[in-house]
């Protein structure tokens, strides 16, 4: 329509506001609702300290299997549910369900697609994976790690509220999936909320950027090789993006209770993913 949409640092300007104004809290809720944006915050943190982004050499490297990554992604959803549920209102409860019945497929579906390529890798540690792709990368070239990106591009999708699951920019409640969840938070609690969302978001597209094409992540923590790796990252950052803008103008929200299919499909891709790597050596 010729429309001029909002700039590419908008959601710091509405994360900057957020921490300028004054939070209200219901009287209703207890620690937990106060707890769960600081909770989420640091999770996000630490998981970025475990996904490889620029470099294989992460802080908290020692620790980047991906079952540990899965279980910090799942204590935030975990907690975030229980604030829904602690508000008391209806649509936060409404949410909170449906938050935990997507994430109950979603989360195997992304631990069975990595492990589809782990096992081409031959490891589950996610600086390992991606050391073993960037040396070795005809290891990468068959159905299995093709079926596994999209089963994990799916779930991507799904868990960060993007259509066809969910849709952030809604404003009826009825509808509301990640929203609903978060309606009664206000100030710098729903500053902290936000930021840990778009975090989250980061790190899946980083996943699918540097475990499914690992080319430019650096091996070494030299001022080159990291400078080659932001440009690199850049780049498939921007042609996820760019994806998931398709994705979100071609498609309409699904029904709710068509997102379970949804999600079974990607499911169902995963285990051929893993299958497929076991007969493929």
């Amino acid at each position: 329509q010729g429309r001029r949409g909002a700039s590419i640092c908008q959601p710091y300007a509405d994360i900057r506001k957020l921490l300028t104004k004054e939070m209200v809290v219901s009287a209703n809720t207890s620690w937990v609702f106060r707890f769960t944006p600081y909770l989420l915050a640091t999770t996000m943190l630490l998981s970025a300290l475990i996904v490889p982004v620029l470099t294989t050499r992460t802080p908290l490297g020692f620790m980047g299997n991906i079952i540990a990554l899965m279980y910090l992604f799942f204590l935030g959803t975990f907690f975030l549910a229980l604030a829904g549920l602690d508000a008391g209102s209806a649509f936060g409860g409404m949410g909170s369900s449906r938050e935990v019945a997507i994430a109950a497929l979603a989360e195997p579906t992304v631990l069975i697609a990595i492990f589809g390529i782990a096992l081409r890798a031959g490891t589950t540690s996610l600086d390992g994976i991606i050391t073993r792709f960037a040396a070795e990368p005809l290891l990468m070239l068959n159905a299995g790690h093709l079926l596994a990106f999209f089963a994990l591009f799916i779930v991507t999708l799904a868990e960060n509220g993007r259509l066809p699951v969910d849709n952030p920019a809604t404003h009826l409640e009825l509808t509301m999936i990640h929203e609903a969840m978060i309606l009664e938070y206000s100030g710098r609690l729903l500053a902290l909320v936000e930021w840990a969302a778009g975090m989250k978001l980061f790190l899946f597209l980083t996943l699918l950027s540097n475990l499914f094409f690992p080319w430019g992540v650096a091996l070494a923590n030299t001022p080159v090789a990291l400078f080659t790796a932001f440009l690199a990252l850049a780049v498939k950052l921007l042609l996820f993006a760019g994806a998931i803008a398709l994705v979100e103008t071609s498609v309409a929200k699904l029904r709710l209770f068509r997102v379970p299919e949804l999600l079974a499909g990607s499911f169902t891709v995963a285990l051929l993913a893993v299958v497929t790597a076991f007969f493929i050596k």
